[in-house]
């Protein structure tokens, strides 16, 4: 990660899984990180998760005076985010808590904070409707585990000033990440969708019978995981077609897309498919925990990380030659 003259504070509010991963992103670009948690021991178990992460973002290249002894703990919303540059909300996933705890951050931030929610799916219209100024409030959607997976989701509202979004952009930037904006708001954003269309067909193949939990698991990570690692669908289908490219691929291939082979809908959520998935899941870990399991993740992702900047520095390159439109102006 690069350092630069001046790293702004951020302001964490909810330290659960996502909360402790951008605590330690954060730290680990050399910010000031203020975070808090109303939960009982929550600070204890937030700073337990930043040291478990800690090796992992020493690995990956920490910016010149990044240490854990920046990192503050309070009790209120208000002593914690007053002096912050960027406040990053995590509070669980429902509407309700999530308006109104950023309406408590609203209230108490300076008038030039980033105001942020990590929400996996509500768009961000919704959420600044209880807000005196939702035009400094954006989404900023993350990845777990957020100290490593580099992507983050940048979705304004209809409140939105595009000069947040802009200087969103570029503090995610300092923080070591590839923020990707997106102009058009709808629920679940871009990733988490195309996610979710993959785990119902999943959910498909193994309710119908066609494979089991650990082979759908084999299937991506022996086949299309490994391309889409380096290059994505739409780069992955473009090789495809040969000299040709894309054009020959949607020729030769375009109309198997009228063929049923997907399914749109999840389905039927029953006690059995439940089961199913959960006995396969376990079986798939063996006797390793989730804790050992996170580790060999991790482990696996710090190399994955060198080897995708090896090959593709920059594999999106709208995430730094985007047209700077003012498409959220209020």
């Amino acid at each position: 990660m690069r350092a630069t003259n001046q790293q702004p504070s951020a302001a964490i509010v909810g330290t659960g899984v996502i909360g402790v991963g951008w605590i330690a992103r954060f730290l680990a670009a050399g910010y000031d990180v203020t975070a808090t948690d109303m939960a009982e021991g929550a600070e204890a178990r937030m700073r337990r998760g930043v040291e478990q992460a800690w090796p992992y973002m020493q690995q990956r290249g920490l910016a010149e005076g990044a240490s854990l002894d920046r990192l503050t703990f309070t009790d209120t919303v208000k002593e914690a985010v007053s002096k912050a540059e960027l406040i990053q909300e995590n509070v669980p996933e429902r509407e309700d808590i999530k308006r109104k705890v950023l309406a408590d951050i609203d209230e108490h931030a300076r008038a030039d904070a980033v105001i942020a929610s990590s929400t996996s799916g509500i768009t961000p219209s919704t959420l600044q409707q209880d807000c005196r100024h939702p035009e400094r409030f954006l989404v900023a959607h993350p990845f777990h585990p957020v100290y490593l997976l580099p992507l983050v989701e940048l979705v304004g509202g209809t409140s939105t000033l595009q000069q947040t979004i802009d200087k969103a952009e570029d503090i995610y930037k300092q923080a070591g990440m590839k923020p990707l904006v997106i102009e058009k708001e709808v629920e679940g954003h871009v990733a988490d969708r195309l996610m979710e269309a993959l785990w119902r067909e999943a959910l498909h193949i193994v309710n119908d019978g066609i494979a089991t939990t650990e082979e759908v698991d084999a299937a991506i990570i022996y086949g299309a995981g490994l391309r889409w690692a380096q290059m994505g669908p739409f780069m992955t289908f473009h090789l495809a077609g040969g000299e040709q490219g894309m054009r020959h691929m949607l020729h030769q291939f375009g109309p198997a897309l009228k063929l049923p082979w997907t399914k749109l809908e999840a389905p039927e959520l029953t006690e059995e498919l439940k089961e199913q998935v959960i006995e396969g899941s376990e079986k798939g870990a063996g006797p390793q925990t989730v804790a050992e399991l996170e580790q060999q993740r991790n482990e696996f992702l710090v190399k994955l990380l060198d080897l995708v900047e090896e090959y593709w520095p920059e594999p999106q390159t709208i995430m730094n030659n985007r047209k700077k439109e003012p498409t959220h102006d209020g």
